[in-house]
Parts: structure tokens; C-alpha cells; sequence
């Protein structure tokens, strides 16, 4: 799979998460961030990427999200990590 397909898929996951509205909306707005880093042309793949991975683990360690939105951030997370 090439890398713009990955990153379109874990760009639904983010979706997934930013329309949950039992996701507090730090998070959400956290996960459309991470989208927007993504999705900058202008930067290396590996920089997005550990930016990307970086803002995600911040989310998944507040202390507000439910657990299945932290799983979601844990899988978004280990695909990112299969592109680095």
C-alpha cells in the first residue's frame, strides 16, 4: 500500500474520532490538528509523521477520554509508526 493511501486511511480513523461527540472536544480538535499536520505537503513524511505521532500520545494520555476513543488513538498511532 503506498503511503498516501495509509495516510488517507488513518485519516478516517481521525474522522472517526473528531465526529464521536462522546470525545471530549480538546480531543477532537486535537485529532483535526493532527489531520492538518499530515496532510502538509511541505514537510518530510517522517516529520509528519512524528509530529503527528507525538500529538497523539499527548491525547491519548488525557485523563478525560473514554476508552474506546483511546484504543482509536492506539491503532491510529501503530499505523503511523508502520510509515515512519
Amino acid at each position: 500500500m503506498a503511503t498516501d493511501e495509509k495516510i488517507e486511511q488513518i485519516c478516517e480513523g481521525l474522522d472517526m474520532l473528531t465526529e464521536d461527540t462522546s470525545i471530549p472536544r480538546n480531543i477532537r480538535r486535537g485529532s483535526e490538528k493532527v489531520k492538518d499536520i499530515l496532510h502538509k505537503d511541505t514537510d518530510p513524511i517522517d516529520l509528519r509523521v512524528a509530529t503527528a505521532i507525538s500529538t497523539l500520545d499527548e491525547l491519548a494520555n488525557d485523563p478525560n477520554i473514554p476508552l474506546h476513543g483511546r484504543t482509536l488513538i492506539w491503532n491510529i498511532m501503530s499505523q503511523l509508526e508502520g510509515i515512519a
